[in-house]
């Protein structure tokens, strides 16, 4: 069963929504949750999850909302937050692996947290039995593949081109598939442009997909209702796991 990961941004447009969405997803077929931090920076991200994470900041957001939405949904939802390392590093590492434990967090996902950084905070990782996600990208080279997937926990990120998130570009992804299943029998999953269009196409060779923009442009869509943004995106959801595991 080809897996399927679903980001929504944490608190928009406010918790009860975001607890409410997250079952609904979960209930629509997807696995886990990226439960994003928003951030005023959001380097990795395209211009529809920069927008929530710039409309939740608006709306007040603090971690407190993020944890408050995780003690309601992470002991039924297999959860990671997304996030920056910023909020990360001034709020302490430690004490975020520390609630990480307390509500069921499974992890982290830091997109601009390279390997050789990461490994500053292994030993806290370990500490808490949390996963830190691997990312691997189209320009990394069989060596570097090899370094990153060494000890990657709960899946690998594959990148699925240089670029941000929902722009929707195409690259030739199979040395990069072939140098990963070579290193690690961790799972690989793919994310960058994957929508219900392109879904079918981006899981050739690969066990899951990373699915966000598709998702938050319904969020942060005002011509929709709260109960119509949470149909809307579980039905999307839905088609998504039914066609990579067609």
């Amino acid at each position: 069963m080809k897996k399927l990961v679903g980001y929504i941004t944490s608190s928009l447009p406010n918790n009860n929504f975001t607890i409410d969405l997250a079952y609904s997803m979960k209930d629509a077929g997807v696995d886990t949750l990226e439960l994003g931090i928003p951030f005023s920076d959001p380097v990795a991200d395209g211009p529809v999850i920069e927008k929530a994470n710039l409309i939740a900041l608006n709306n007040g957001f603090k971690l407190k909302d993020l944890f408050e939405v995780s003690s309601k949904i992470a002991n039924d939802i297999d959860t990671l937050w997304m996030g920056y390392l910023n909020p990360f590093y001034h709020y302490g590492m430690e004490k975020f692996l520390q609630n990480a434990q307390e509500f069921n967090i499974q992890g982290t996902i830091i997109p601009d947290l390279p390997y050789e950084m990461a490994q500053n905070f292994q030993e806290l990782f370990d500490k808490y039995n949390k996963a830190n996600i691997s990312f691997v990208a189209p320009t990394d080279s069989e060596e570097r593949i090899k370094l990153i997937t060494a000890n990657a926990k709960k899946f690998i990120y594959m990148v699925a081109y240089a670029g941000i998130t929902g722009s929707g570009q195409k690259e030739d992804l199979s040395l990069i598939i072939q140098n990963v299943r070579k290193y690690s029998d961790t799972p690989l999953y793919i994310g960058f442009g994957v929508d219900e269009n392109t879904c079918k196409e981006k899981i050739i060779g690969v066990d899951g997909v990373i699915v966000g923009s598709a998702f938050v442009k319904h969020i942060i869509d005002d011509s929709l209702s709260n109960d119509e943004k949470i149909k809307k995106i579980s039905a999307i959801a839905k088609e998504i796991k039914e066609k990579i595991n067609e």
